[in-house]
């Protein structure tokens, strides 16, 4: 699989690129940003995969995520792809939350979005493959974040994949799209009106389901103006304490949802991912 690179930039002793490829699970080019610190030659360093949320691209945590310095320190591969599919054939919708910048993370079977919006083979198969091909990654130290939909993101790929991920986290997640207007839109719209094929899209669903992870970092903000309709923090509070599943869901208090707040806990996640990815 042949990447393009777009632009390269030195940082903290290490490269900040940002790169493009032709995706098969997409059929559309895919943009992504790796982070790769400085190391020894020969070296295979772990990976954390950063998975974004709402409007976003691969750009907003890049630019404003401040992980570099973190990833530096522990000697930890950065990857931020794009939310979904781009391109002029590439349906969208006029709502921010749904169709470009709001793939979910799911594999679309609805028309007409079936064709181009498979974001979860494009994370869970496609890109892994392609990061492992062309950078200087252990594979088998591999974790994942993400914020908000890229939280939810990173919970049910987690869930689903028991055994990949060493390390899971996520920053203001939704925990519970069956129960929050952004993920009834949004699976309604992918995958259609049966709810039971939503579960495996649904972090809460999956662990009442007999999911589980051997350990989880979330943190949410007080301060955050979609934690009551949208995120609903205490759901996933209720699913781990009745399934006995160990994790820190950890309230910040007066914290919003932006990237002020990732910014200011992305090197406490570093820290938390490398001392598992590397034990």
């Amino acid at each position: 699989m042949s990447l393009e690179t777009i632009s390269t930039n030195r940082a903290f002793g290490g490269t900040q690129g940002v790169y493009k490829h032709a995706s098969s699970a997409t059929g559309t080019e895919m943009t992504f940003a790796v982070y790769v610190p400085e190391h020894a030659e020969g070296a295979k360093l772990p990976v954390l995969f950063y998975l974004s949320g709402l409007t976003c691209t691969h750009a907003n945590v890049m630019e404003k995520g401040e992980y570099r310095a973190a990833c530096a320190e522990h000697g930890i591969i950065f990857v931020c792809p794009d939310t979904s599919p781009r391109g002029d054939d590439v349906p969208d919708d006029e709502g921010y939350d749904f169709g470009k910048g709001a793939g979910f993370y799911v594999n679309a079977t609805q028309d007409p979005w079936a064709t181009h919006f498979h974001m979860r083979d494009y994370v869970e198969n496609e890109l892994p493959a392609l990061i492992a091909e062309n950078f200087p990654v252990d594979m088998e130290r591999q974790g994942i974040t993400g914020h908000s939909m890229g939280g939810h993101g990173a919970l049910t790929i987690s869930l689903r994949n028991p055994g990949r991920y060493k390390s899971t986290s996520a920053f203001a997640p939704i925990v519970s799209p069956l129960n929050c207007p952004w993920g009834e839109k949004a699976l309604t719209g992918y995958i259609g009106g049966d709810k039971a094929a939503w579960r495996e899209y649904d972090a809460c669903a999956l662990i009442e389901d007999g999911a589980r992870l051997p350990d989880l970092l979330v943190d949410q903000g007080t301060g955050d103006n979609f934690l009551e309709e949208q995120l609903k923090t205490r759901l996933l509070e209720e699913a781990v304490a009745a399934a006995g599943m160990p994790a820190t869901i950890r309230m910040q208090e007066g914290y919003d949802h932006s990237y002020y707040f990732i910014s200011t806990f992305m090197a406490d996640h570093v820290a938390w991912h490398a001392e598992r990815l590397k034990a």
